[in-house]
């Protein structure tokens, strides 16, 4: 006879689903077993906010939607902010909470408090798993994970549910609901192609949903077709092959970077917006054009953030829609005869070289980026590292750096890069953390050290919160809470079972990168940089 346990946990296996992460509890025991059973390899993490960050590497590896099991109380509550994080940044998971029975609740309170009206507001939808109705639930949560901009779905799971032999027929296909291809037909449509059939400076910014949609063949075809330079979100890198003389690189939060491409943006007669969602970007995105500028918006969803103003706005897929353009579009029509994009590439390569001291964060990344094959997948711990990282590195595809860029957390780098390591097994892995962050999640590497992953941990030790220290500087105000001690991080790495090295030249850090690739466990390079090495660098 089947639990509830094992249709729910059938439903994630028929979705694709492979692995789960969490820390277990006695309310989760049946559904740790029946995902198990259902062929989920069950990942112990040492904190549910990794777990979910493992999941969402998981995720970028295998397409599959992450799963995040937490027990009742403060497993719930530890979880919030990866959760927070999926909502914002777009990621599909599927969050199983235990819980205790609704009658028991009413007077068994240990532990116990409303897990749906805490988490709803982070959400796209909180399901109460009930006996009967099981199989439509998990149709209904898998599909609203992933449909239009994917997001958190949480279901609690009380012990009854779980563990109650049911007959409940259930079926053991999901089927993702089919994307929308054409955009409608109207007068959004018809000033769309007007613009684009005519434009002698068209400029394309891309972001999260043309990655989550697939749309970087279509992308690369109609920027090389039409010469149309592209300006990327930091979750966009690699829509277009950052070494592509048309590819402009990720923007988001770099004054410097800005101060290079929201001028030529103003310059071009359409602006093209390919699954772009300005919640990625800084201050200086918020109505980057006049509110009359040529700007179409190629989405999937209904946009209601008033970052900036569109002409024209189709829903659908971009792909589709790119085709559509390029039917009225002739590919002899002049695209930036004056080659503008082209010297804004050359001067951005130049606002981000290496430091001419020959030692700071810049040569650390370039270094490393030199160093690692094409294939490598970084990602980026919030923090002042983090933005310059993510204008320095050069990805040529999609989901080749992974970082939170929405919600902006940190903690995130290294279990990200553990997930993705762990999921698709071969292509190397990095992470770049600040000595702050990595503080944080340092229990992680006994999961590591567990799971024999061969993850390379890069950094930065600066004693200090750099960017927010910066930007007490800038404001004119007091050094207060930002300055901390210096962790031998070498040696932490070691006592959990790594390899640890202090790195302090360019020289020394490609040969511990070297080293690094041919290694079966994990390594900590840590980059002993200098206070306010960041100043100026982005």
């Amino acid at each position: 006879m089947t639990t509830g346990a094992d249709i729910i946990a059938g439903k994630l296996h028929s979705a694709g689903c492979r692995h789960a992460f969490g820390i277990p509890g006695g309310e989760v025991l049946a559904l740790m077993q029946a995902l198990d059973q259902a062929g989920l390899n069950f990942v112990l993490v040492k904190h549910e906010n990794a777990g979910g960050f493992m999941a969402e590497g998981g995720w970028h590896a295998d397409g599959a939607p992450g799963v995040l099991l937490a027990t009742l109380g403060p497993g719930a509550a530890n979880a919030i902010n990866v959760v927070a994080n999926a909502w914002q940044d777009r990621v599909p998971l599927i969050f199983l909470t235990g819980c205790v029975d609704q009658a028991e609740a009413e007077s068994y309170t240990h532990q116990v408090f409303d897990h749906q009206q805490l988490l709803r507001p982070i959400v796209k939808a909180s399901f109460s798993a009930r006996l009967g109705a099981l199989d439509v639930m998990m149709e209904k949560a898998l599909a609203i994970a992933l449909d239009g901009q994917p997001g958190p779905v949480h279901i609690d799971v009380p012990i009854k549910v779980a563990e109650t032999e049911t007959p409940e027929p259930w079926s053991r296909a999901f089927q993702a609901a089919p994307v929308a291809t054409q955009p409608l037909p109207g007068s959004d449509l018809d000033t769309a192609l007007e613009l684009i059939a005519k434009a002698e400076r068209p400029i394309a910014i891309a972001g999260v949903d043309a990655v989550n949609e697939g749309a970087s063949a279509a992308i690369t075809q109609f920027c090389e077709t039409y010469r149309v330079p592209l300006v990327t979100s930091y979750k966009g890198k690699g829509l277009l092959d950052e070494t592509h003389p048309l590819a402009l690189g990720g923007a988001g939060l770099s004054p410097k970077a800005d101060g290079h491409l929201l001028p030529l943006i103003n310059k071009s007669d359409c602006i093209l917006l390919l699954g772009y969602d300005p919640i990625e970007m800084r201050i200086n995105w918020r109505n980057p054009w006049a509110a009359d500028a040529p700007v179409i918006d190629i989405t999937p969803v209904l946009r209601t953030h008033g970052m900036h103003s569109v002409a024209a706005t189709l829903r659908g897929a971009v792909a589709p829609v790119l085709k559509r353009m390029g039917e009225v579009r002739d590919p002899a029509t002049p695209s930036w005869a004056n080659g503008e994009p082209a010297q804004v590439r050359a001067d951005l390569e130049a606002a981000f070289a290496p430091e001419a001291s020959g030692w700071g964060p810049g040569t650390v990344f370039h270094t490393l980026r030199d160093a690692m094959p094409d294939d490598t997948v970084a990602t980026a711990d919030s923090g002042a590292h983090r933005i310059l990282v993510s204008q320095i590195w050069r990805c040529p595809l999609p989901r080749q750096l992974l970082q939170s860029s929405a919600l902006c957390t940190m903690g995130c780098a290294v279990p990200l890069a553990m997930g993705h390591r762990l999921v698709e097994g071969q292509s190397p892995v990095i992470a770049f953390v600040g000595d702050a962050g990595l503080e944080m999640c340092l229990g992680e590497l006994s999961t590591l050290r567990d799971l024999k992953i061969p993850v390379i941990i890069c950094v930065l030790v600066d004693t200090s919160l750099a960017l927010i220290e910066l930007k007490q500087r800038g404001s004119q105000r007091p050094n207060v809470g930002v300055d901390f001690g210096e962790t031998d991080f070498p040696a932490v790495a070691r006592a959990y079972g790594g390899h640890g090295v202090w790195v302090e030249d360019a020289d020394t850090l490609r040969s511990e990168a070297e080293d690094a690739l041919k290694r079966d466990g994990f390594t900590l390079l840590a980059c002993r940089i200098e206070r306010r090495a960041y100043d100026g660098g982005f």
